[in-house]
């Protein structure tokens, strides 16, 4: 589910979960590890890229609508677990998002150092409100320290997907660049802040993130059992299997 392709000091972690590289408890699993064995392994810096037209489709609903409330309260905290990875990283991380990155795409990208993103008729952004899901606080302030306040409430309450170019404004995103060049500038970035006086690069960047390694030194524990009640509430399950059964017809 991750293929693992070095590019000197820096490790690109590619998902490759067809067709759209939704995060299942296993994927969720494996990159988690990926990350963790990176740091083992001495890499330097990482990219997080996925498929060509589809980095990540987010979580996998149709998948996860039919595990027990025991096993998908154990998703939610292994999730969460990925997310602490990513943000207390102590190497750099590059998002390639390589197409689209719908709710728990974005979500990978928010907790990244820098996010380019491939031009292209792609969505981003959080719309978990559209699906009948309230925005967790952990993941909601990830977006507000990356484009402010009021954008960050117009984005999340909305439920919000927009274009790489609109991504760009708001500052979702840090670059769009042609979609074949999309994993080499990710790579170049990590090169250029690897470049860098190792000593002075790593110590501002762990100032830099503070905000946001804090988001998880909070009582998270808390925040996950409130986000499991979410999920079996009866409203949220009628609005996610709605949508699942369109997606269905769609299909036939």
């Amino acid at each position: 589910m991750i293929l693992t392709i070095n590019h000197g000091p820096v490790r690109e972690l590619r998902l490759n979960r067809p067709p759209a590289n939704a995060l299942s408890p296993e994927l969720i699993a494996a990159l988690t590890g990926a990350v963790e064995a990176a740091v083992k392994d001495g890499v330097r810096g990482l990219v997080l890229s996925g498929s060509p037209s589809f980095f990540s489709g987010g979580l996998d609903v149709p998948l996860l609508l039919k595990l027990d409330r025991a096993t998908m309260n154990g998703v939610w905290r292994d999730f969460y677990g990925l997310l602490r990875t990513l943000a207390c990283s102590p190497m750099p991380i590059a998002a390639a998002i390589t197409g689209h990155a719908p709710a728990g795409g974005t979500v990978l990208a928010l907790f990244c150092d820098y996010r380019i993103a491939a031009e292209g008729d792609w969505k981003l952004g959080l719309n978990e409100v559209q699906v009948g899901l309230p925005l967790p606080p952990v993941i909601y302030s990830a977006l507000q320290r990356l484009v402010g306040t009021r954008q960050a409430a117009r984005l999340a309450i909305g439920g919000l997907l927009v274009s790489p170019a609109e991504s760009l404004g708001l500052g979702l995103v840090d670059e769009v660049v042609p979609a074949e060049q999309v994993i080499d500038r990710a790579v170049k970035w990590c090169q250029e802040w690897l470049a860098l006086p190792s000593v002075a690069m790593t110590w501002t960047r762990r100032q830099a993130r503070a905000d946001l390694t804090q988001l998880f030194e909070q009582d998270v524990a808390r925040e996950i059992e409130k986000i499991s009640g979410w999920w079996w509430d009866e409203q949220v399950q009628s609005v996610l299997r709605a949508l699942m059964e369109r997606l269905a017809k769609k299909k036939q």
